[in-house]
């Protein structure tokens, strides 16, 4: 079934007009708008809920969050950005109406290990031409990044995926850093234990059978 974002519409040029008809209250606007940057945050929605249908719904609730407060933007970052920021408050708070996010006990400091490439390897997602890990590496990290428990899930989408720094990921998440710190631990240890039978099997780059 086409998706409301799947409509073939163009009626504004570019960012600047769109924005004018958003706060002209332009019939077509908010449609425009939907369309227009639905398709690069469905995935995030999806990252934070774990579950498809569940994501949909958190974009059109953040859609339409949106188009209500758009009075409120002020152009200090990209009408994407702010969008980016909603979609992620949209996805906790129905998150945290679910069922509250428990804080985990911090037992001692956890320091960041080595950076991960799990955010280029998100961004190399976007443009197939450019990954890194490949399609297939790709499809199953995102399976297992769904397999998190939701705390952890959460706490790597914002940090690992997102690129959010860790002061900024935690205060979202309404936690302490040390806490944030134990969760990203956690769910990065969780992850390459469940990629490790993958990568493990996966043949040396550039080989292959002769």
């Amino acid at each position: 079934m086409e998706k409301p974002w799947d409509i073939d519409l163009q009626v504004y040029d570019d960012e600047s007009q769109l924005l004018h008809g958003l706060r002209q209250r332009e019939r077509m606007a908010c449609t425009c708008l939907l369309k227009y940057y639905a398709p690069r945050l469905l995935r995030l929605a999806g990252q934070l809920m774990g579950d498809a249908d569940e994501a949909e719904d958190v974009l059109q609730e953040a859609f339409i969050r949106a188009c209500d407060r758009i009075d409120s933007f002020r152009g200090e970052s990209g009408l994407g950005t702010w969008l980016h920021r909603i979609v992620i408050n949209t996805a906790l708070m129905r998150l945290r109406a679910r069922k509250s996010v428990a804080t985990d006990d911090v037992e001692g400091m956890i320091a960041d290990g080595p950076e991960s490439n799990w955010q280029s390897v998100s961004s190399g997602a976007r443009d197939p031409g450019q990954q890194v890990l490949g399609a297939e590496l790709f499809d199953r990290m995102s399976a297992a990044i769904e397999r998190l428990p939701e705390s952890l899930r959460i706490a790597f989408v914002l940090r690992d995926i997102e690129g959010m720094s860790t002061h900024d990921a935690a205060a979202t998440l309404g936690i302490s850093e040390s806490a944030l710190k134990v969760r990203l631990h956690r769910a990065r240890l969780a992850l390459r234990k469940d990629l490790a039978g993958y990568v493990d099997a996966a043949p040396p780059k550039g080989t292959g059978s002769q």
